[in-house]
């Protein structure tokens, strides 16, 4: 498949909701990383490795400066505003953008769990996804038993589809997912 044209289309004003701001991410954000990896499921659905050392979180951050170059969507650095820190991340990925559909995918390193801060990313790269004028709808997968991530997408206004039997593998399982979406009004 294609990939869709996203060149010139970075915000040109970091997006941000409630306690977070979404920027780029630098190399010095690879501590945050290092935490993230210590999560079994974000490396688990992702390219990050389980239990990281500096040199891999840094890899991991140096693919993450590359999805909008290559056209995959966007990755931004989740900033908590208020100590400063990078706290996780977003990512906006577009391969369905021209059927008007955008997935997005999140994760809150284990040292600024319970913050509200997931919620707030999931907003701020949901008004970003609004900017996009050819999207319609933005899509999020949820396995039934993460209840964290259940309350983050009701939280942000995303309603609940259904249930996608067998829908994607994780660590070589075939698991069921949620489908979460909200859509253009």
């Amino acid at each position: 498949m294609e990939l869709p044209e996203i060149a010139d289309r970075r915000p040109a004003v970091d997006p941000a909701f409630g306690n977070v701001t979404l920027r780029a991410f630098r190399l010095e954000d690879a501590g945050m990383a290092v935490d993230l990896s210590r999560d079994p499921y974000v490396s688990a659905t992702g390219t990050l490795t389980l239990n990281a050392t500096a040199d891999q979180a840094q890899k991991w951050i140096r693919r993450q400066q590359t999805r909008y170059p290559e056209g995959v969507g966007f990755s931004f650095a989740v900033v908590d505003n208020t100590e400063g820190h990078c706290a996780g991340f977003t990512g906006l990925w577009v391969r369905e953008l021209p059927a008007g559909r955008a997935q997005i995918g999140y994760g809150i390193a284990l040292s600024f769990s319970g913050r509200g801060l997931a919620s707030d990313a999931l907003c701020a790269v949901t008004s970003f996804a609004w900017t996009l004028p050819e999207l319609h709808r933005t899509e999020l997968y949820i396995e039934p038993w993460n209840t964290a991530s259940i309350r983050t997408a009701e939280r942000a206004g995303y309603f609940r589809e259904g249930l996608l039997r067998s829908h994607q593998e994780i660590s070589g399982q075939r698991r069921d997912m949620l489908l979460y979406s909200t859509v253009r009004d």
